[in-house]
Order: structure tokens, then C-alpha cells, then sequence
């Protein structure tokens, strides 16, 4: 902990109304974020936020780089949802960019389409299949599985060995360390296959970006005078001389528990930004790499925000097995670990334990901020049945 964090917390613990904090907050990313605008601004709790790293957003966080375009950081993040609730609750806070991601995939020395679709198919082997005609080349050369159990089952039970070994393989062992037959069916599930001309990368009712960006919607959603922030700081830090009453816990899980089961897996990332002194790099906000170099994909941000400048910044990203936790390794020896520490979580009754990181699962933003909106309703429902009741004992006959 810096010495302003030291000064902070002399400060913040002279909270208005005296006893600390209702909430300690651990992380400022979009399930923290969420949490403490909802217990803060409809509940009227007091609440501090705290974050390891030097900004708040979480991986979501972005800036401007040295020569003035807006990049992310930790890679590009994508905003898309089905969930009319999640997006109307993230329009308070930000106005929209329309926004529909497009990746290309560079195989066999061509820039092709992904997820693979009709023109997929027609500019890989120079065909000129129609919708119907493509959807019996797929039946043609699928693999018939009697159950699906692996991310190389999805793939090969749909298009066959040679577009899995093209598109999905190599990639998967690079991003995983682990070969599709040793990963869950989620991992590919999420990559659709179209029979159609439709090249957005996403299908979501609801595809936006932040006009301003994701770092200016976490600022609006933490400006309240209920929320304190301390940046630079590990909660276990001050949660000894920092008074509050309960906790909302972000982080790694088997971390909050000192690993006493043994280290939950988590693939990391390596990102490499490069700005470039031209308008554009590429034709499209991403281009997957399956097969060719070590990096998995290059993403330009311009595309994805829209922005006008003269140059350029673009990221390469490189899976490692070292780094921040960024993806749960779906496998079912990692999910028995991780209900040992779910159970532990539930038998902490004063500790919400909310996101990716905390729940061990694969999530989209989307998702985190619908589990965070679900966990706080929980939270709110417990908060009027015990007020209820509180009253109830106040205002019931007393005994002469």
C-alpha cells in the first residue's frame, strides 16, 4: 500500500455517519463497479472499492496511448448482450456507438471470414455453393459423434476434420496449452457455423460500444458520494484496520482462501502494442491467426471505436501459461477443484463472491454485469426481510 492509500485510509475511515463501511468492494472491474453503484445509489450503503492495479475498469479499462488513439490494454472488449436489462442498466452510464465485430481468419495464405460461414467455404475452395448447397457440404463431411464431450467433438460433429484442423485446432492449442480433445464442449461452442453470408462475429440483439469509452462509464458508475475508491492496494492490506460490516469479493477464489486446495489453472495473456503511422493496418477490427506465428490475433482499435486519427495502434496477443488469471481452464478435474471452494464460499456467509474470477467461470461482460444485478437483488430482498423484521420488533407490544 502506497503512502496516499495510508493517507486515504485515515481519511475514508471518518466516513459520514461514523462506523466505516457497509461494503469492502474487492476489485473495480464491472462485477465490483456494479455492485457498489446498486448498494450505493438504491440502497444508500456506504462502500469502498478497492483495486490492486492503478485504474479502475479491470481488464475493461481503457486509454490513450502516446500518440492519442484510444486502445485497450488488456485487449479488445467487445460489448454485445441479448439481455435487454443488461444494456438498458449500462445506458445510464454511457451513450452508444453502433458496433458489429468482424474477424477475419488468415488460412491457407487467404483472409477468409470467422466464424466460418458460406463465404467461408465458397473463397477457401473456390466454390460457389448457395446457403442450401453448403449446409449438405457440412452434413457431407461431419463426423458423426454419439456424444459430445470435447471442444474437438463440437467442431468435427459439425464441419469435419480438415475446417477443424484449419480454423479451430492450432488456435485452441495456442490460446489453451491443451489440444481441443482435453477441453471441455464450451470452449468451441461459443464459435457458431453459418450457412448464411451474415460476417459479424456476433449475432447478439444488442451490439454497442461506449462512446466515450469503457474507463468514462466505470467513472460515472462510481461517482457517488457513498463510493470511496483506493487504487494501487491489496485489500488484505486494510481490511483489518478498515472498518465494514461485508464483503463483495472479485478475485481469484482459490487466492481468497490462500490456495489451501491447491491453485485453480487460469490461462494469461502477453499483449504487444505496436502504433503504426498510417490511417489503418487491416480490414477489420480483428484477424484470427490459427495456424501461423505465435500470437493468436491482431486487433486494430479504430475499428472497434470508432475513432478518427492519422495513425494507427494495433495488439498482438500471446497466450501464456504465466500472468494475470484471465481464462478458467474448463476442464473436470479444474471444476471438482473449484466446488471445493464453493463450498468453502457458501459456508462465508458475510463475503459475495461475484465474476469471472470469483465463480471460476468463462463469462462475457454481459453476463458478469447480469450476475452482479442478480447478486445484488439477492442482497437487496435479504436487506428488506431483515429491516422488516427489525421493525416488526420495535413497533410490536412491549409487556407491562
Amino acid at each position: 500500500m502506497d503512502r496516499n492509500s495510508q493517507d486515504y485510509v485515515r481519511d475514508a475511515a471518518a466516513t459520514p455517519g461514523g462506523g466505516g463501511f457497509d461494503y469492502l468492494i474487492v476489485g473495480a472491474g464491472f462485477a465490483g463497479s456494479v455492485l457498489a453503484e446498486r448498494l450505493a445509489n438504491d440502497m444508500g450503503q456506504r462502500v469502498l472499492v478497492v483495486d490492486k492495479r492503478p485504474h479502475i475498469g479491470g481488464n475493461a479499462y481503457d486509454r490513450y496511448d502516446d500518440a492519442g488513439v484510444l486502445i485497450h490494454p488488456y485487449g479488445p472488449h467487445i460489448f454485445h448482450t441479448n439481455s435487454e436489462d443488461v444494456f438498458d442498466y449500462l445506458s445510464r452510464f454511457t451513450q452508444w456507438r453502433p458496433y458489429q465485430h468482424r474477424v477475419l481468419a488468415s488460412v491457407d495464405g487467404q483472409l477468409v471470414p470467422m466464424p466460418i460461414n458460406l463465404d467461408t467455404i465458397n473463397k477457401l475452395y473456390g466454390l460457389s455453393l448457395t446457403s442450401f448447397e453448403v449446409e449438405k457440404f457440412f452434413e457431407s463431411v461431419a463426423e458423426k459423434k454419439d456424444e459430445i464431450k470435447t471442444s474437438e467433438d463440437v467442431v468435427v460433429s459439425k464441419i469435419g476434420r480438415e475446417l477443424y484442423n484449419k480454423f479451430f485446432r492450432g488456435y485452441t492449442r495456442k490460446q489453451w496449452a491443451l489440444d481441443p480433445s482435453e477441453l471441455d464442449s464450451s470452449v468451441t461452442a461459443r464459435v457458431p457455423t453459418r450457412t448464411n453470408r451474415d460476417d459479424r462475429y456476433f449475432a447478439d440483439k444488442f451490439q454497442a460500444m461506449p462512446l466515450h469509452g469503457y474507463t468514462r462509464m466505470f467513472e460515472r458508475m462510481l461517482d457517488h458520494p457513498n463510493i470511496k475508491v483506493m487504487l494501487n492496494t491489496d485489500y488484505r492490506e486494510i481490511e483489518e484496520i478498515m472498518p465494514w460490516r461485508r464483503m463483495v469479493y472479485t478475485g481469484p477464489i482459490d487466492a481468497f482462501f490462500d490456495h489451501k486446495y491447491g491453485k485453480l489453472p487460469y490461462r494469461s495473456l502477453r499483449f504487444e502494442h505496436t502504433t503504426i503511422h498510417q490511417e489503418k493496418f487491416q480490414d477489420v477490427g480483428t484477424v484470427n491467426y490459427p495456424n501461423d506465428y505465435a500470437y493468436t490475433r491482431i486487433s486494430e482499435f479504430k475499428h472497434i471505436t470508432g475513432q478518427t486519427h492519422a495513425s494507427t495502434s494495433v495488439v498482438r496477443e500471446y497466450p501464456c501459461a504465466e500472468g494475470d488469471p484471465y481464462y478458467p481452464v474448463p476442464r473436470p478435474e479444474n471444476a471438482a477443484l473449484y466446488k471445493r471452494y464453493e463450498a468453502e464460499a457458501e459456508a462465508t456467509p458475510h463475503v459475495v463472491f461475484v465474476g469471472r474470477l470469483a465463480t471460476y467461470r468463462y463469462y462475457n461482460m454481459d453476463q458478469v454485469v447480469g450476475q452482479s444485478l442478480a447478486a445484488y437483488r439477492k442482497l437487496r430482498t435479504a436487506h428488506d426481510a431483515q429491516s422488516a423484521t427489525s421493525s416488526a420488533v420495535l413497533t410490536s407490544p412491549q409487556p407491562l
